[in-house]
């Protein structure tokens, strides 16, 4: 079954989760700063980070090796911990981003062990994570009052961010692929 992730259904030990979810989080705030330094190398500016999503990566991934738990803690974290080492995110944008990157983790731990293909799991991943985002910019308009939030901020960052979800569809799987043969 090519492209199908097929795991041992044993949980990962809570030692091995921890490590799993601790590398997550700082790639989560590293690899979007390769892509900032690139964007400024080739005077496009931030927009590759924007682009390519570059910290919905190891959040995803983190979530479908370790599980629910470290998938989940990793989508909170990460954007938390880049806003206090980078200043990015800033802003609305911080709570929308842990919103939405723990829906990814969350999700992709979630269906770590169900046996359909990693390109229907990113997929799944993406749903879960936008719609946590919609509900978040929904959270921000009506029980808080702010203004100059998107009310469909989700489909907003989809379009703006298609590269990024397709280079998910893309790398995950293949990279996921080249994990269970290790394995």
């Amino acid at each position: 079954m090519t492209g199908t992730l097929v795991l041992n259904k044993k949980p990962l030990s809570i030692k091995k989760q921890t490590l799993a979810a601790i590398l997550a989080i700082i790639t989560a705030v590293a690899l979007p700063q390769l892509f900032h330094l690139l964007g400024l190398a080739t005077g496009t500016g931030k927009i590759l980070g924007v682009l390519f999503s570059p910290m919905h990566l190891p959040i995803i991934f983190v979530g479908l090796i370790a599980g629910p738990y470290a998938g989940a803690i990793s989508g909170l974290l990460g954007p938390a911990a880049s806003a206090l080492l980078t200043g990015m995110p800033n802003g609305l944008s911080l709570p929308l981003m842990m919103t939405e990157l723990f829906g990814y983790g969350l999700a992709a731990g979630l269906l770590r062990n169900i046996n359909i293909s990693n390109v229907l799991k990113v997929l799944i991943v993406q749903i879960a994570g936008r719609f946590l985002r919609m509900l978040g910019c929904f959270a921000l308009v009506y029980i808080f009052a702010k203004s100059g939030v998107e009310l469909f901020g989700a489909w907003t960052s989809v379009m703006r961010c298609w590269p990024g979800v397709l280079l998910q569809i893309i790398l995950i799987p293949v990279v996921m692929i080249k994990v269970e043969k290790r394995k």
